[in-house]
């Protein structure tokens, strides 16, 4: 089975992608959980800033409402 990521892995750096795939173990375990721990916290980020826009389209759509609303009465 090939998987997208192994193909990635092989385009980016194929000597990387044969030590793996024989079973050795990197080096820089460090660096490598700084940089899952970084993604994380960009995954977070971005979570963050789909709610905080999917809010401000809920409140600029209320606002919209009430302000039809209210020039609605004062034309009545």
């Amino acid at each position: 089975v090939i998987r997208s990521s192994d193909i990635g892995n092989y385009l980016y750096c194929r000597r990387a992608w044969w030590y793996k795939k024989q079973g050795h173990v990197s080096e820089n375990q460090t660096e490598l959980a700084a940089g899952t721990q970084l993604h994380h916290k960009h995954g977070r980020q971005v979570l963050a800033s789909g709610i905080n826009r999917t809010v401000g389209l809920i409140l600029l759509m209320i606002a919209l409402i009430m302000l039809v609303a209210y020039c609605t009465a004062q034309i009545l």
